[in-house]
């Protein structure tokens, strides 16, 4: 069994109160969590990887129960994203086992989310910045909550570690005005429409 060993933990929160229009009637919030773990796979190639997604399960639920903790709790949590920063010494199919811990415990924890959840990696070196991609949790047509909350580690991913991140937003873009399926108008609740 793999052991994915925690260096530190990081997150990030923002408050947009406008984006160079008029104040909204309420503020978005954003946030962002992060782990910097070993790579038990760095350096070597390893046939079969799918089992260790099993063992980074708890760290999805630790990341989701302090992203939900940094934005004050589930109500009116509408937005979610993952993503991962391999470390030179691995691959990108190590970030790859970030799909199921990382995705579904924000799914798990916020109840009937029925989107998918929108995923970004890459291997980089220490410092890389990465975009995780953020959707509406129940409706991947909401073109409001299309977005990208930007992370970085300033001491990593080492070339040994990865970086495994969740995001999660309580409403769309302040200043969203490019149509199509509104939150209001979600009906199909086949995480699509």
């Amino acid at each position: 069994m793999p052991d994915f060993p925690i260096r530190k933990i990081e997150i990030v929160t923002e408050e947009i109160f406008h984006d160079g229009g008029p104040a909204p009637a309420e503020t978005r919030r954003r946030a962002a969590a992060f782990a910097l773990v070993k790579n038990p796979f760095a350096g070597k190639y390893v046939e079969d990887l799918q089992p260790a997604m099993d063992d980074l399960k708890p760290l999805g639920l630790i990341l989701t129960d302090r992203l939900i903790a940094a934005l004050g709790g589930i109500e009116g949590i509408d937005g979610y994203g993952k993503g991962a920063v391999v470390g030179a010494a691995g691959e990108i199919e190590h970030g790859a086992l970030w799909h199921v811990p990382g995705g579904y415990a924000m799914r798990d924890r916020l109840g009937q989310a029925k989107a998918i959840v929108p995923s970004a990696m890459k291997v980089g070196g220490v410092g890389a910045t990465l975009d995780v991609p953020l959707g509406h949790i129940n409706a991947a047509y909401v073109r409001s909550h299309f977005d990208a909350f930007e992370v970085r580690a300033a001491d990593g991913p080492r070339p040994d570690e990865i970086l495994f991140c969740l995001a999660m937003a309580r409403g769309g873009r302040v200043h969203s005005r490019m149509g199509g399926l509104e939150v209001a108008d979600i009906k199909v609740w086949d995480g699509q429409r």
